[in-house]
């Protein structure tokens, strides 16, 4: 593969630069050009393009009609779909089900975890969403929540690698495995969770690093019951947010916003993302998509029909985030609450994962680890 290159306004590091990003063998290896203020990216040259970093999305349960739980090249599929909107790398979630299934599915995401498919974002592992949060906050999570063990945990990282995990902290024994899981170099999140402000706060400081997304399937704010949102939104760095406009009210992701120094965004996305409107799998559910959203016949929110690039262009058209700052959220902050310092920013070494959009933010072309993806067939 010969250098390749492509002018623009490249969101560095440091800021927009006025120039040219250079990529090979799947690394950036050149960005050169002179600083420029948002203000003349988005009313300078108009025949350049922005070029941003590939969007990170740590919560992905499908997309393109296909499952995480199903097996077979389901993972690959989604992994596909989500390219073809800007998503450079993911984490394939599970679902909160009987553990042979668990098993099943994380034997099922392997060879994608381990193998990026053609076409497709990088699997860089598994959120494992559940079983072990409180049954009776599951959300759209089916019935089969149980306590937690640390050598089931490792039995399943052994199938597939296990790089997130959802928990409830006020379960019995939970705060004690968040220390245990977290020197043990898991990430864990506090979520589908019925605990108090004290809860979140203990699991904070035994090693928890962040929330799942923010507002939902969690005991929320009162004045003189903070709630584990009050725990959020006291002392957490990093939490999840799902910025699909439905899942939470524009003002309270405001609130958010001005809270969490590091908050990111995910998309929760279902079976249901790029697809027509209809029923779906997710997990052991069959959930509707209608109405821009995806429900149990409840009408409980069941995960999203979001993609990461709609979630950029709704954080800087709908909420007027500045483009560098709705970058970070979608992008940078996830890459650096996973450790990984060569994604989520565009810098020589990094890899060449990046999006190529208008002033107005659609999407014009999007590269993976340095191969240009066919947007031909975006949902």
């Amino acid at each position: 593969m010969t250098t390749q290159h492509i002018d623009g306004f490249v969101l560095t590091p440091g800021g927009f630069i006025r120039g040219v990003l250079e990529h090979d063998k799947g690394r950036i290896v050149r960005i050169d050009g002179s600083a420029v203020a948002e203000h003349e990216v988005r009313h300078g040259a108009q025949d350049l393009p922005l070029i941003l970093p590939g969007f990170i999305d740590t919560h992905v349960h499908g997309g393109a009609g296909r499952d995480t739980m199903e097996g077979g090249d389901a993972a690959a599929r989604l992994a596909q779909l989500h390219a073809r909107h800007g998503t450079t790398s993911l984490l394939a979630t599970t679902m909160t089900a009987p553990l042979d299934e668990i098993r099943q599915a994380m034997r099922a995401l392997a060879p994608t975890c381990a193998e990026r498919p053609a076409g497709g974002a990088r699997v860089l592992g598994v959120h494992l969403e559940g079983p072990y949060i409180n049954p009776g906050k599951l959300g759209a999570q089916p019935d089969f929540a149980k306590a937690a063990s640390i050598d089931e945990i490792r039995a399943l990282h052994a199938l597939a690698p296990i790089r997130l995990i959802t928990l409830a902290p006020e379960l019995p024994g939970n705060l004690e495995l968040v220390e245990r899981l977290s020197e043990a170099g898991f990430r864990i999140q506090i979520g589908h969770t019925l605990g108090t402000y004290e809860d979140g706060v203990a699991a904070l400081a035994r090693g928890a690093g962040g929330f799942t997304h923010l507002f939902n399937a969690m005991t929320g704010l009162h004045h003189r019951e903070p709630g584990m949102v009050g725990a959020a939104l006291a002392h957490a760095r990093y939490a999840e947010i799902i910025p699909d406009l439905l899942h939470v009210h524009p003002g309270a992701i405001r609130v958010a916003l001005r809270s969490i120094p590091h908050l990111f965004c995910v998309t929760d996305s279902t079976a249901a993302a790029g697809m027509p409107d209809g029923e779906y799998r997710l997990g052991r559910h069959r959930v509707t998509k209608c109405l821009g959203g995806v429900r149990l016949p409840d009408g409980t929110l069941a995960g999203s029909t979001l993609t990461m690039d709609q979630a950029l262009r709704n954080l800087v058209l709908k909420l007027g985030l500045p483009i560098e700052d709705a970058s970070r959220r979608v992008s940078t902050n996830a890459a650096d609450y996973l450790g990984l310092d060569d994604r989520g920013r565009l810098a020589p070494g990094a890899w060449a994962d990046f999006v190529v959009m208008d002033r107005g933010l659609q999407l014009h072309s999007v590269v993976v680890e340095g191969e240009a993806i066919d947007l031909a067939h975006a949902g």
